[in-house]
């Protein structure tokens, strides 16, 4: 199975509402196992409500439109760094290629590098390391040069 395909199906799984799903295809096998939604609701519901006006600053959403956005492939934690107290993969003001790892998300204790989609300059990193990030939050604003 390539990458974007698990991807996919870590995607559709997530929307679907199952608790459980098994794929066997060819030798393959993957199981993916969540917690029903009124559990996780209930964990995530005080976390959430308590960083909802700590970060209450919509002047993010401005700026996000002053440049193009990197959103996250699937639903992970988000890692700025190879690893703790190393150098953070893009900061803000550096240049960067096109595939170069912007960051990683690990997800299901798989690690998944975020490539650079353009030659750009990093002009804000939206993600916060260590959080959790859903599918298509936006984790960098850059300028394409």
């Amino acid at each position: 199975m390539e990458l974007q395909e698990l991807y996919d199906l870590m995607e559709r799984f997530s929307r679907s509402g199952l608790t459980e799903l098994e794929w066997k295809k060819e030798g393959e096998e993957i199981v993916l196992r969540h917690t029903p939604a009124p559990v996780v609701q209930a964990a995530v519901a005080a976390p959430v409500a308590a960083a909802v006006p700590a970060p209450a600053v919509p002047a993010a959403a401005p700026k996000a439109e002053e440049g193009d956005l990197v959103k996250a492939p699937l639903v992970g934690t988000f890692y700025a760094a190879p690893a703790p107290g190393e150098e953070p993969f893009a900061a803000p003001g550096k240049q960067v290629k096109k595939g170069e790892t912007l960051c990683l998300i690990e997800a299901m204790k798989m690690m998944s590098e975020v490539p650079a989609p353009a030659d750009c300059v990093v002009e804000e990193v939206l993600g916060r390391d260590g959080e959790a990030v859903g599918f298509g939050d936006p984790l960098f604003r850059i300028r394409k040069v």
